[in-house]
């Protein structure tokens, strides 16, 4: 497979996986700021310091309210990570490349790329937050069904493979951070109803809380969370899940090859990394800590993947 082409399908399978989870953020936390009377001036700051985009935002708003992190995440043609752009930018990779997926996937695509063309903060006045995210999350499960079921399982199936599940195991890890780190409760706060709805709105945002509660019934404890969505090897939006699967995708790209993978070894250090701890001990050694290491070797293996299947150099 040509370089340029591996690279196509890797950035559209990030940007689509970016998209989906900025809706799925925004639209968690909405509905939690409802539910829960936020305790902070500015309970929206948190969602912009999941992406590490804090600063890009500061520079231009004064504030992190309701309003200017909604037209961050969705709208904002300066945001390289709006929904919007990542709408675009997902389009824009695909183009060049509609003789290897389906035509039913490029409309969905299309589709959806004119429509955030028209896309303004005034669409949520008239169709409303909630419509407005829950059209669009199905809009992106429409997308995420057609390749599923229309694409054959090739190195191309196998390069956007690689390309969502390490988004997601990036997303997932900063998500659990900003929760721990940043919105720590107070001392008298923990395991009360707020904190065990914020935890229940991490697992929403992953679509895990029903998958939690039929392993781990309905406590909502920072371990069982942790344990679920970093550890849990079923669940497929859990990191270790995301890790596997990304590993068997690279083996399989690197057999298509003759040269020896970097990024392989490195991903399957990473699994094993993952197979030979547990929740409660990176808990006790510093999940802060953990997580940002992580994020390190996400970027690491991000880096070799390109070097080694898309680099021109």
């Amino acid at each position: 497979m040509l370089r340029r082409v591996a690279a196509s399908l890797f950035w559209a399978a990030r940007y689509l996986e970016r998209a989906q989870w900025n809706a799925r953020l925004v639209d968690v936390n909405y509905s939690l700021l409802l539910e829960v009377p936020p305790r902070d001036a500015d309970p929206w700051e948190p969602l912009v310091r999941i992406t590490g985009q804090y600063d890009s935002f500061a520079e231009r708003h004064s504030r992190a309210d309701e309003g200017a992190v909604i037209d961050f995440f969705t709208f904002d043609r300066e945001n390289p990570s709006s929904i919007r752009n990542c709408v675009e930018a997902l389009r824009n990779n695909l183009s060049p490349l509609r003789h290897l997926i389906s035509s039913e996937l490029w409309m969905a695509v299309n589709g959806l790329y004119f429509d955030a063309q028209e896309w303004s903060p005034g669409i949520l006045a008239t169709q409303g937050v909630f419509a407005f995210f829950a059209t669009l999350k199905d809009r992106f499960y429409t997308i995420l069904g057609i390749i599923t079921n229309t694409l054959p399982r090739d190195s191309a199936y196998d390069l956007i493979d690689i390309g969502t599940l390490l988004e997601r195991a990036d997303n997932v890890s900063r998500m659990l951070d900003v929760k721990y780190h940043f919105l720590l409760p107070r001392l008298e706060d923990i395991g009360g109803p707020a904190d065990l709805r914020q935890w229940g709105a991490v697992l929403k945002s992953a679509s895990a809380l029903e998958a939690f509660r039929k392993t781990h019934g309905n406590a909502i404890t920072v371990a069982g969370t942790v344990d679920y969505l970093v550890f849990e090897p079923t669940f497929p939006r859990s990191i270790r899940f995301s890790i596997e699967r990304l590993a068997a995708a690279l083996e399989r790209t690197t057999m298509a090859g003759a040269d020896q993978s970097s990024s392989l070894t490195f991903s399957k250090e990473l699994l094993e990394r993952l197979r030979s701890t547990s929740a409660n001990q990176v808990i006790a050694d510093g999940l802060h800590e953990f997580l940002l290491d992580a994020q390190s070797r996400y970027a690491r293996l991000a880096d070799l993947i390109f070097r080694e299947f898309m680099s021109l150099d």
